[in-house]
Order: C-alpha cells, then structure tokens, then sequence
C-alpha cells in the first residue's frame, strides 16, 4: 500500500509567474503548508493518508452553476455560484454559498501550486477564447467553462491532500477574496523567487533519479499522443460541420426536383426526408463530440502541461540542493550555517520525491478511467449514430419495393 507522505512545508521558493500580476502570495510558514488545521491530530490525516482509501474523504460536494455577465467600466466579466456542502468538522457550517469569477480560480490553483509544488493540481480551463470562438462570452463559452471549473473544484474536493488547503477553504466560504488575495510578500518577490527557479533551472542537475527521468519520458510521449488525437478530433468536428451544411443543402434540392418531376416525385421527396434526418441524427453526433470527447481530451492536453511544471517544480528544489551541497564542499567559512540549509534542503527534496511519487499514481489511474469512460462513450454514440441513419435508409428502400415494376405495368398498360 503506497502511502503519500506530504511536509509542512515543501515549497520554499519554487513558485513560477502568475499571468495576473495583481495576485499575492501568501507566506509559507504556517502549519500545514498553508495554515490548514492538522486534521485528526496529533495523527495527521494529511501525513498519514492512503491513497487507497482516498474515497471515504468525499466529505466536500461542490457546484458550480448560475453564470452572471457583469459589466463595467472597464471590463466585463462572468460571476459563477460554487455552493458547497459539507461535513468537514473544520468548516463552521454545512452549507456555504458564494459567487466567483476566473480570476479567483486562478488565485486559489496558483496558492495550491505554491503551497504544493509537487502535488498535481487539476488544470483550469485557458483563460483566453479557444481557436474557433467568435464571440468571447457566449452561451456555448459559458457553459464550457461553467463545466470546467466545476470539475476543477471537485478534483481538488476529492484529493486526500489538497482537500485540506486552508486556501481551498477560504474560496468555498468567505464572501469576498480580495483581504485574502492581497496578503504575502507581492509581485517583487515573486520577481525574485522565479529568477532563482530560473537560474536553478539553468544550472541543470547532475543526477535525476531513474523513476523522475521514466516519469517525464511518459510524460512526453503522453503529451504528443493526447494532443494529437486532441487536434485530430476538432478537424472531425469541423469537417462533420461541414458535412452538416451539405446535407442541409441537399434537402430543398431534392424537394425542389420533386416539384418538376411528378414520376420521381415520391422518391425524390423521400431522399428529402432522409437527408433531413440524418442531418439531424448528425448535429447530435457532433453536438456530442464538442461536448464530450473534446473537453476530455483537452482536459488531458493541459494535465501535460501541468505535469512538465511539476516536474520542472521537482528538478528545482534537486538543483538548489545539489548546488548549496558544491558550495558546502568548497567554503571553509560559514560551514555550519550552510550545512543547515544542506540538511533543510535534503528534507526538501526527499518530502517533494514522496509527494510526487504518490500523486502520480493517483493521477494515473484517474486519467485512465476518464479516458477510457470518454471513448466507450463516444463508442456508443457513434454505433446509435450509424444504426439510425442505417435505419432511416432501409425504410427508404422499403417503401420504392415494387414501385418500377409498377410504373413499368402501368406503361405497357397504356
């Protein structure tokens, strides 16, 4: 049974750049990673925590509906209700309203990453209009989104460690965010933090555990795959579009021939009305593509980008170490004071390795089930898909049995 063990304090400085500069770090020295309430202690859930049972921590049900477009002055922007239930003794009461808008989804997941560089925090959808979208805030756009942060805040919900954030905590219960979000030392410092992942990055390291390198090698290659299947089902898409558009085309012909042919009428008139519902039976197909299998895989697109940053997250804190443990072996002065931050930094590194190796089966198995249920279910849309339009036209065929052998009597008839 693999147990993932989580520190107090496994961040140090590894934090890279948030795209909204007004967003606050918050400090980092409080009881559990980010001032949690030690659950069940003196023997912490959080440190003691089998991923196994990860089911029976399904305490915290989270939605997320009822979008709200706000405009102002200066910008506009959707409010979305997140309504939580709950039986968490840490939370005052069972039930918690609250409106929030992107921007506060991005605080809490950049105060995750912060808190647990190494854990896998669920991506957010991309803050910016997919390719395609004409009309930033529109219906399709909201609902998409809506389902996305959804889904984002139950992950979290479910997860055996991050469930506990005091972070995640104040985004489900507090009205208002902006007291929380302007804590921590600023964008400065954040300036100074990332320069020195920059430079750790930069220095490179000298021996990444075999498990680390395998781990990013599958990384890699489940990337390429993922965004290729991704890429390769939008162009189905947009070619099943316009596929949509012929058949719609097709239909006022045929029905337009039918009015000048009285011979052919009945089974001009009869192609009409198969094309017309195997368009129909095609809208729902692609419907359900862009609902579906495409927000899966896409969902899947941006779990690789975050798991090459939590990679990146690990390598930091190993090249830090590496490099104050060079500069313990050359200095003759101020060895003691280094040798403590050489020790800090073991510590660092072995609780980042003992999180990321927990976190990453448990992010295996997840991603294999969702996949695996988004195929199986595409599966079957598309065997209902064909079955009916095969359907449609077999009834076509039905119904002209017989129908030349009686034109052909009734012209020799004449």
């Amino acid at each position: 049974m693999s147990v993932l063990t989580v520190p107090a304090d496994i961040s140090g400085h590894m934090l890279d750049l948030d795209e909204d500069e007004d967003l606050e770090v918050f400090t980092k020295k409080t009881s559990l990673a980010d001032g949690s309430p030690m659950p069940n202690s003196p023997s912490s859930m959080v440190n003691q925590y089998s991923l196994e049972d990860e089911d029976n921590t399904k305490v915290i049900f989270i939605t997320v509906d009822n979008p709200e477009s706000h405009v102002t002055a200066i910008e506009t922007f959707i409010l979305y209700r997140v309504v939580t239930k709950t039986t968490r003794s840490e939370f005052d009461s069972s039930e918690y309203e609250v409106r929030r808008r992107y921007q506060d989804f991005l605080w809490l997941r950049s105060r995750l990453e912060e808190n647990y560089p190494t854990l896998i925090v669920h991506p957010l959808p991309e803050k910016f209009v997919m390719k395609g979208m004409v009309e930033r805030f529109n219906d399709d756009f909201i609902e998409t989104r809506k389902k996305a942060l959804h889904r984002f805040l139950n992950r979290i919900s479910e997860h055996p460690i991050l469930s506990y954030s005091q972070h995640f905590k104040v985004f489900l219960t507090a009205q208002e965010l902006v007291s929380h979000r302007k804590q921590g030392p600023g964008f400065l410092s954040r300036i100074g933090e990332t320069m020195r992942a920059m430079a750790n990055s930069v220095r490179g390291l000298k021996s990444r555990p075999d498990e680390f390198t395998l781990m990013q090698e599958y990384v890699e290659n489940f990337s390429n795959k993922i965004c290729s299947v991704d890429k390769i089902t939008q162009r189905i898409i947009k070619e099943q579009r316009e596929y949509l558009d012929e058949l719609n085309q097709y239909n006022p012909t045929y029905c337009q021939w039918a009015e000048s042919e009285e011979k052919l009428a009945e089974p001009l008139k009869g192609v009409a009305g198969c094309m017309e519902r195997c368009s129909k039976e095609t809208e729902e197909r692609i419907q359900h593509l862009s609902e579906s299998l495409v927000p899966t895989l896409h969902e899947y697109v941006l779990c690789a980008d975050t798991l090459k940053a939590v990679l990146r997250r690990r390598d930091n804190i190993q090249a830090e170490y590496e490099a104050k443990n060079e500069a313990l072996a050359s200095r003759k002065t101020d060895q003691e004071i280094l040798q403590e931050e050489v020790d800090d930094l073991a510590d660092r590194v072995e609780l980042a390795n003992n999180a990321l190796q927990g976190d990453w089966s448990r992010w295996k198995n997840g991603m294999r089930i969702d996949l695996r249920s988004a195929f199986v279910t595409s599966a079957e849309r598309n065997i209902e898909y064909y079955e009916k339009c095969l359907a449609v036209w077999e009834s076509f065929l039905l119904s002209q049995k017989g129908e030349p052998i009686e034109q052909e009597n009734g012209e020799n008839a004449s």
